[in-house]
């Protein structure tokens, strides 16, 4: 929101800086983000004085070029070479001396320097009124009052208004503000806080009068749950022209660019007081009725920026007898607007519902200033006086006549507010004591009325137009920021809790596991849980009916809540592999939503995915795709991590895989994963593989939580690796090898290794060679080689009677 340090002067006679206001405005909470400089002239005509032409003859060497020397006020006069068909001698004449810098149209700078012209020296320019930025003419030099004294700043003469502008950061709450009016209020608290007690000067509107009832506009609000205030007016005789220079000089300090006088007139009252107005052409009005109503679903209206929209059922619309002529509060029509041929207007000002307009807003995708005001809440209560405001304005500046009434439709009165305030329950939040008298006069500046006072509290009425102070809370908010956050005392003493917190909480975990896969190259991304419906037809197992629907999307494609992280996931893999990084490793945690009937339930999970090379390219390392066995090996080492050394494996049961596994502990799944189907990777435009793996957050949360660490001393004794060379039949795995060992030797065998595997030449048809290493080790003592070979003899006996095995 920007503020002007001029507009606001009008409010408060305040002598305080540009600077001390900002800091000010920031300690109230009204953070000023930056300080820009307007000048209704660029340049500020620095540098540009009044000059006298005393002589002017013809340049020798250029037809269209004279030789002037001119009085600036200076005792020798300068030489100036002129181009303009128009200098003559006797003029009065601005000159733009040397080191000034001058503007084009398109804001680039330009500095006048001393120079020579067809072999004459010139010391300056004659300038003409488009040079200067003061219109638009160029046919010739601007020929000033002959009065004028030679040496006179030019800035002087034309009046030019420098002014200082205030970006503030206005959080969403402090609707209150959204005006100059708003954060004139709000520094005048803060003065009041520094003993410096300034008046709030209102505009005036006791010369508002009707000056005859010839153009009357009959008003129908149809809704008033939507529309629980709505004024109006008409004023006739009106001529539609350019604005006065002062309107337009405030509307361009403050970023906005002047329409018209109408136009101007409401956007002025809108950024002064922090109503919205809108104007509507009264002949337009089809039988002289205005209707505040919805319409019927589909119905087509164009807005003023020419674009056809279709109405939703919800739409509040300002209609005449027989079409829309506005989206209330939001937008006007392309129809029914002010144009050059305007005589006759109806203006409105209203207070509308703020749910209605901000949902309207975000299904048509507008974000106007009216808008940004409604749908925050405005003050209900300065409907009709921003009306008054606005016709007395564009009387003034427009001509014509009050011809009708004020139309004020109010049926039910928007209350004020009743709060009280406990002087202890403010010191508590607060962390000292306020003096009593200090609270009451900082309410009493913010316009909140004290009711009642007791020993323990006061009772308090808060006007309307701050709807952000509902409760105690919030009234000690109020007084600690125009107090200051400054001015309480940090305590000597410090007082902490200690709290007893389980080593298994949530986050815990993940930062152990997100430390993990961090050091195992992995990124982690965050995703929107919003996503299109579209996705659930990927999958059959996601199913339409089971999407949960935002009852007010910023778009289709974030209408619905997710149902798998896979999807977004993808839209994060597609994202980089289309700026030339396709070698990824990515997680993510979050969760995913399910309607099931008329229940709706949340799960946590986590997600992988893994695309690309293993390794970033190098010249001595050969690039080698990462494959299902990498994610497997991600996998494992993560579970282990966790303590969960043993699951069950079995084939993924998905349609999202080509192929994968699943692990899992007795009936609860852990963690599918594998190979993503590529109709799925080609709906992302994914031309390369990716591996992903979605795991059962809450489950493996309440298995970790189960599991108990306990500890042993390192052994001290040596450990005897031996190996053996076994030529299997094709379908044997290694994972029955693995438990014929372990339940063959179940107190010495520590681990069973599978190093090297052989199929090929020298090797009997339907066989293979597996390479298995036995690690043997006795915590309590050295192992003998008696006992060693026992148990290899037995391990031998059972691969050859179990298995078929041969050694090599």
């Amino acid at each position: 929101m920007t503020i002007s340090y001029n507009w606001l002067k009008q409010f408060l006679k305040t002598d305080w800086t540009p600077e001390q206001t900002s800091e000010l405005l920031t300690d109230l909470g009204l953070e000023v983000e930056g300080i820009e400089t307007y000048q209704s002239v660029k340049g500020g005509l620095e540098g540009i004085v009044i000059g006298e032409v005393l002589t002017c003859i013809q340049h020798p060497n250029a037809d269209k070029l004279k030789i002037t020397t001119v009085n600036i006020g200076e005792e020798t006069p300068l030489q100036i070479v002129c181009g303009a068909p128009n200098v003559a001698v006797g003029q009065k004449v601005p000159v733009a001396t040397i080191g000034t810098t001058l503007y084009t149209e398109t804001g680039e700078a330009w500095t006048i320097k001393k120079g020579k012209i067809r072999g004459e020296e010139s010391f300056g320019m004659i300038c003409a009124e488009d040079e200067l930025g003061l219109g638009k003419s160029h046919d010739g030099i601007m020929v000033l009052d002959e009065n004028l004294a030679p040496g006179t700043l030019a800035a002087k003469i034309f009046e030019v208004e420098s002014d200082f502008v205030f970006e503030i950061g206005l959080t969403p709450n402090r609707a209150d503000a959204m005006s100059h009016l708003g954060t004139a209020r709000d520094l005048r608290a803060g003065l009041i806080q520094k003993d410096i007690n300034l008046e709030l000067i209102t505009p005036s509107v006791s010369s508002f009068h009707v000056d005859s009832r010839t153009l009357k506009i009959d008003v129908d609000v149809l809704n008033k749950d939507l529309a629980p205030r709505y004024c109006g007016l008409t004023i006739s005789g009106i001529k539609v022209k350019e604005s006065p220079a002062w309107l337009q000089h405030r509307l361009k300090a403050i970023g906005l660019k002047p329409i018209n006088n109408i136009v101007d007139a409401t956007n002025y009252v809108l950024h002064d007081l922090g109503q919205p107005l809108h104007a509507f052409d009264a002949a337009k009005i089809s039988e002289n009725k205005i209707e505040v109503k919805t319409v019927a679903a589909g119905t087509k209206f164009t807005t003023l920026d020419g674009i056809e929209r279709e109405l939703h059922e919800d739409d509040l619309m300002i209609c005449d007898a027989e079409k829309p002529m506005c989206i209330a509060g939001v937008f006007g029509g392309l129809h029914s607007g002010v144009t050059e041929g305007t005589t006759s207007i109806f203006l409105e000002s209203a207070y509308f519902n703020p749910v209605s307009v901000r949902k309207t807003a975000k299904r048509h995708g507008l974000n106007t200033d009216a808008s940004f005001r409604f749908e925050r809440g405005i003050d209900p209560n300065i409907t009709e006086y921003a009306l008054k405001r606005a016709a007395i304005l564009i009387k003034e500046i427009a001509g014509g006549e009050i011809t009708s009434d004020i139309s004020d439709i109010y049926p039910k009165k928007i209350e004020d507010f009743q709060v009280r305030l406990s002087f202890e329950n403010a010191e508590k939040l607060i962390g000292e004591a306020i003096p009593k008298e200090t609270i009451k006069r900082i309410l009493a500046s913010l316009e909140i009325k004290v009711n009642n006072v007791t020993e323990t509290g006061l009772g308090l009425t808060v006007p309307a137009y701050r709807n952000d102070v509902l409760r105690e809370a919030d009234i000690i908010e109020e007084i600690l920021r125009v107090y200051g956050y400054n001015n309480i005392n940090t305590t000597e003493k410090l007082n902490a809790s200690i709290s007893n917190s389980s080593r298994f909480e949530d986050h815990k975990i993940q930062n152990i596991v997100g430390n993990q896969l961090a050091g195992q190259g992995f990124f982690e991304i965050l995703s929107n849980s919003l996503t299109t419906p579209n996705y659930a037809e990927l999958s059959e197992q996601l199913k339409t009916e089971h999407n949960i629907t935002i009852l007010n999307p910023l778009s289709g494609d974030l209408s619905v809540l997710r149902q798998s992280l896979l999807f977004s996931g993808l839209e994060a893999v597609s994202f980089n592999i289309n700026r030339k990084r396709s070698d990824l490793k990515l997680f993510e945690f979050g969760k995913t939503y399910h309607g099931y009937n008329e229940k709706r339930e949340e799960y946590k999970h986590l997600s992988l995915f893994v695309t690309g090379n293993q390794n970033q390219e190098n010249w001595n390392t050969p690039n080698k795709k990462s494959d299902f066995f990498v994610l497997k090996g991600s996998i494992i080492s993560l579970l282990e991590r966790l303590g969960i050394n043993r699951f069950n494996e079995s084939p993924v049961n998905s349609d999202l895989f080509s192929e994968g596994l699943n692990f899992s502990l007795g009936n609860k799944n852990l963690v599918d994963f594998g190979l993503i189907k590529k109709p799925i990777l080609k709906y992302f435009d994914i031309s390369q593989e990716v591996l992903y793996a979605d795991f059962n957050w809450d489950t493996i949360l309440d298995i970790v939580k189960g599991n108990k660490v306990t500890f042993k001393p390192i052994p001290k004794y040596q450990e005897v690796r031996r190996d053996f060379a076994l030529l299997i039949n094709d379908n044997v795995t290694f994972e029955s090898i693995y438990k014929i060992a372990k339940q063959s030797e179940k107190q010495l065998l520590k681990s069973v290794n599978l190093f090297d595997v052989y199929q090929g030449k020298n090797l009997p048809e339907g066989k293979k060679s597996y390479a298995v290493g036995f690690t043997l080790q006795d915590e309590h003592k050295t192992l003998t080689d008696k006992q060693i070979d026992k148990i290899m003899n037995t391990l031998q006996n059972q691969f050859e009677t179990q298995l078929g095995a041969e050694l090599r």
